[in-house]
């Protein structure tokens, strides 16, 4: 077997530049580890992020949780004016209507007819004094001719008086019967919808019978009960806060309208009623709300973020404070800053805060971010709470 040399040379060289390649690889990569374990790792890039707030004075107000329901201002159960026999219901529950709307009409014939009888009765009495009248204007040209006596004339004048008495009492009868042809027709009083129907076509009915309810949408105000203990404290100027149930997440602005000054001696509450405007979210009477009102102690004190506090099963209450002379900017090129927990004693809870009656002061520099796994004197990375 003929052995080719110079093939043999050309594989053996290239087999020990892979070897040597592979070598010089894995010697990098080792001499880059070693490098890498003797660098120093700067400790403040792995200090905890965490977002601080400053301690304030501010007004402490007291936040009262109410409940409510949401009423129309004008509420009517509507009767007719006149007894009869209902004809025709015009509209069913959830109708809306206008001011003026038919919403029952009564049987009428009969009143029709009475109506009917006192026209002509108003027409003869209206012909009798035109024919009165003229009597007497040729009475009276006879009079100056000396055809006729005085008496007479004056006889005719007293007729003419009283075929007008006449005519008068019958054009009252008229429109009094028209009058009550046009209640037999019960109108909306206002605009509103239909919350209840009470009678069918067929019934008689008699005034003072409710027969629908009509209730007012485009009037509508919240009826809260306030404990008796508010009461000296709420005025109009206060200030409320609403959530409807119909639309979670949302708070509207409330105003105070009425402090009704009748208190319920079963529940020891008193009636405040408030409006809201509330954009697009259609709000209809019935739906429950709830509102926060918002009561100036008179006081101020130390206010800080309700996110700050730290609460303990055992009872403890504490915050995260920055040390005053490690907050970043105290020494130049300083980049982080130390902390520690501080036992305190809150107060009042409102729009997210809490006022705290002692521990720490106005000023104080505290963690509302980042707080949870905190260490006494360890060094954290602090970002401003916007």
């Amino acid at each position: 077997m003929t052995v080719n040399h110079s093939a043999f040379t050309s594989i053996a060289r290239i087999n020990c530049r892979r070897l040597t390649s592979a070598v010089i690889t894995h010697a990098l990569f080792t001499a880059i580890i070693m490098v890498s374990a003797t660098l120093p790792v700067n400790a403040a890039d792995r200090s905890p992020l965490v977002v601080v707030s400053t301690a304030k004075t501010d007004s402490v107000i007291r936040q009262v949780p109410l409940s409510g329901t949401i009423t129309s201002a004008r509420v009517a159960k509507l009767s007719t004016e006149v007894s009869g026999q209902v004809e025709a219901v015009n509209v069913e529950v959830g109708d809306l209507v206008e001011t003026g709307s038919a919403l029952i009409t009564l049987d009428r014939e009969i009143e029709q007819l009475t109506l009917q009888a006192l026209q002509a009765e108003t027409k003869q009495a209206s012909a009798e004094l035109s024919d009165a009248k003229r009597r007497y204007q040729d009475a009276k040209g006879l009079r100056k001719q000396n055809s006729i006596s005085e008496n007479d004339l004056r006889l005719l004048e007293a007729e003419v008086e009283v075929d007008a008495a006449i005519l008068k009492q019958q054009q009252v009868e008229q429109r009094r019967q028209q009058a009550r042809i046009d209640r037999h027709i019960l109108q909306a009083p206002f605009s509103g919808v239909i919350s209840e129907r009470l009678t069918e076509a067929g019934e008689w009915i008699e005034p003072g019978r409710p027969v629908l309810t009509l209730v007012a949408i485009d009037d509508l105000r919240i009826e809260f009960r306030v404990p008796q203990e508010f009461y000296s404290s709420i005025d109009k100027q206060t200030t409320l806060d609403v959530t409807l149930d119909a639309f979670p997440g949302r708070e509207f602005a409330g105003t105070i309208d009425a402090v009704v000054p009748v208190s319920d001696p079963t529940s020891r509450t008193f009636l405040i009623h408030a409006t809201v405007d509330a954009g697009d979210a259609r709000m209809t009477p019935g739906m429950s709300v709830h509102g926060k009102l918002h009561l100036s102690t008179g006081r101020r004190g130390v206010v800080i973020s309700r996110d700050a506090i730290l609460r303990y099963p055992d009872g403890r209450v504490t915050v995260w404070v920055i040390d005053p002379d490690s907050e970043p900017g105290s020494e130049p090129g300083s980049k982080t800053a130390t902390v520690s927990e501080k036992h305190v004693t809150t107060g009042h809870s409102f729009d997210g805060q809490l006022t705290i009656r002692d521990g720490i002061s106005a000023g104080d520099v505290i963690v509302v971010q980042g707080n949870e796994s905190l260490q006494d004197g360890q060094q954290v990375r602090i970002q401003r709470h916007e």
